[in-house]
């Protein structure tokens, strides 16, 4: 799992590479949410545009991300789900809860509306 970070005004971008399944990825991707959150950071985009794969570890670490930047007055965005990363979420029921967007200028563009 590769994880780059970039920031663009007040959002935090989080780019995601390789895969977010059981024991590859899925513990950093916990490690980086709580980084992030404990920096302050309130606006947070998710690109899984380069995650390969995702299964129940992956989802479970996703969840507990969002969750805890919810309570935390945080918000969390998604963008550019691969099919697979996709399907995985909509298998999980996890779809209709998370803010997905195509692109992330779409999604920057939400937290300013």
């Amino acid at each position: 799992m590769r994880v780059d970070v970039k920031k663009k005004d007040d959002v935090i971008i989080v780019e995601l590479a390789g895969n977010l399944v059981v024991g590859d990825g899925d513990e950093m991707l916990g490690e980086v949410m709580a980084e992030v959150l404990a920096e302050g950071w309130k606006r947070i985009v998710l690109n899984l545009s380069k995650v390969q794969r995702l299964d129940s570890s992956g989802i479970g670490e996703l969840v507990a991300g969002w969750k805890q930047a919810r309570k935390l007055g945080a918000a969390v965005k998604l963008v550019r789900l691969g099919d697979r990363v996709r399907h995985a979420l909509h298998l999980s029921q996890m779809l209709p809860l998370l803010e997905i967007y195509e692109q992330e200028s779409d999604a920057l563009a939400a937290f300013s509306s």
